[in-house]
C-alpha cells in the first residue's frame, strides 16, 4: 500500500511538473499552457469520472488523468499539492479544513448509492432493516439463516452458512457514507465504531477500493459488503432493499437516490443525505465532491493551468456531462445543487482575481 502511494505520488508529481513547469529553472512558468489536468481520490464515482474525463480529453484535446486511490488518498494528494483537484465522498469537516494548507472548496458532481451487496446461492432478493444492518455488520448475526433475517424475509430460502463481512481496508469515502448512515440508525454503532473514512472493524475481511470489495464479494460465497451501486450492477451482484426512515424498503435507483436529495443544500455544499426523511428515498445515498484550492496560484501553477482546471470542473456540472450519470447508475445533480456548485466555482481566484 505504502509503495503504491509513493509510486502514485511520483507519477503525479512528474505530470504536474510537465504541465506547470519548474520555476527554479523557468521563470516564465506562470505563462505556460496547460497540457495535463490531474486528479485523484474516490473510487465511488470513478466509473462516472472515467467516462466523462475520457470524453473531455477527446473533445477538448487536453489530457485529464484520474487516479482512483480512495477519498483519503485524494485529500492527501491535494494537501501535498501534487494534483489539480482531489475527489472525496466524505466532505472535509471544519477541523480537517483547518488542517489544509490553504482554503479548500467543495464542488458536488453527482449522487450515488452505497449498497449492501451479497453472494448467496440462487441470488435471493433480500430486505434489510437498520437492525439487521447493525446485527450483520457488527457481527451480532453471523449465520445467514438466523431467525432475525428470516423474520424480515419470509418465504426466502436462507442457507445455513456463515456470514463473511467485507469492508474497505483503505481510507474511503464509501466507508464514510456507510458508517455515517450506520451511526444515525444504530446507537451501538455510533458508540462502538462511529463514522469515518477508516474504521476499526469488529468482524470481517478488508479489501482495497470499491473494485476490491466487489471482487471479494463475488468470489466469496456467504459474503456481504458495502460498495458503490455501479460496481454491484456492473458485476451482477445482488443488493438488498434497505428500510428507510419512513419504513419503506427501497432499492437503489436513479429515482430513489435523487429523492434523497430533496432537502436544502448549504452554500458550501457540505451536506449529508444518509437516513433521508424522503419516503421514496434510498437511505444510503450521498453527493460526491471534487475538492480544490480557492487560490490557484501555488506551486508555480500557471494561470492557464488554473483556468483549464476550472473549465473542466464547470463542464463536469454542465448538462452535457450530467446526462452521462444515469448511464453508469449515478443520479444527476438537482438544479439547486448545480447552482450552488457554480457559485462555489465563482469564488476561485488566481493571484486574488476571479478566474
Amino acid at each position: 500500500m505504502k509503495k503504491f502511494q509513493l509510486l502514485f505520488t511520483a507519477v503525479i508529481a512528474v505530470a504536474l511538473m510537465a504541465s506547470c513547469g519548474n520555476a527554479g529553472k523557468d521563470k516564465t512558468a506562470s505563462n505556460k499552457k496547460a497540457k495535463t489536468i490531474t486528479g485523484a481520490g474516490a473510487t465511488f464515482p470513478q466509473p462516472f469520472y472515467n467516462k466523462i474525463f475520457k470524453s473531455y480529453t477527446k473533445e477538448k484535446g487536453l489530457l485529464v488523468t484520474y487516479g482512483g486511490i480512495g477519498s483519503g488518498g485524494g485529500i492527501r494528494s491535494l494537501k501535498d499539492k501534487i494534483v489539480d483537484f482531489g475527489a472525496s465522498d466524505a466532505f472535509l469537516n471544519d477541523k480537517k479544513l483547518a488542517d489544509m494548507p490553504a482554503e479548500v472548496l467543495h464542488v458536488p458532481t453527482c449522487l450515488g448509492a452505497v449498497v449492501a451487496a451479497y453472494n448467496l446461492p440462487g441470488k435471493p432478493e433480500l430486505k434489510f432493516t437498520p437492525e439487521l444492518m447493525e446485527g450483520v455488520f457488527m457481527g451480532k448475526i453471523n449465520k445467514w439463516n438466523d431467525a432475525k433475517i428470516a423474520a424480515v424475509n419470509p418465504g426466502v430460502k436462507l442457507p445455513d452458512m456463515e456470514i463473511t463481512v467485507v469492508y474497505r481496508s483503505d481510507g474511503s469515502g464509501t466507508t464514510f457514507i456507510f458508517s455515517d448512515y450506520m451511526s444515525k440508525v444504530s446507537a451501538d454503532w455510533k458508540e462502538q465504531i462511529g463514522a469515518g473514512k477508516a474504521l476499526k472493524w469488529p468482524v470481517g475481511i478488508g479489501a482495497k477500493g470499491n473494485p476490491g470489495v466487489a471482487g471479494t464479494i463475488s468470489q466469496t460465497e456467504g459474503a456481504i459488503g458495502y460498495i458503490g451501486s455501479e460496481y454491484a450492477f456492473a458485476m451482477g451482484i445482488p443488493v438488498a432493499s434497505i428500510q428507510n426512515k419512513a419504513g419503506n424498503f427501497i432499492l437503489p435507483s436513479v429515482e430513489s437516490v435523487s429523492a434523497s436529495a430533496k432537502g436544502e443544500m448549504p452554500a458550501d455544499t457540505r451536506v449529508s443525505l444518509t437516513n433521508t426523511d424522503a419516503a421514496d428515498g434510498y437511505p444510503i445515498s450521498s453527493f460526491t465532491w471534487l475538492i480544490l484550492y480557492k487560490e490557484q496560484n501555488y506551486n508555480d501553477r500557471s494561470a492557464d493551468q488554473a483556468a483549464q482546471t476550472i473549465k473542466l470542473i464547470e463542464w463536469v456540472v454542465s448538462p452535457e456531462a450530467q446526462k452521462e450519470t444515469t448511464k453508469v447508475h449515478y443520479a444527476p445533480l438537482p438544479e439547486a445543487a448545480v447552482a450552488k456548485a457554480k457559485a462555489v466555482l465563482g469564488k476561485v481566484t488566481y493571484n486574488g482575481k476571479a478566474l
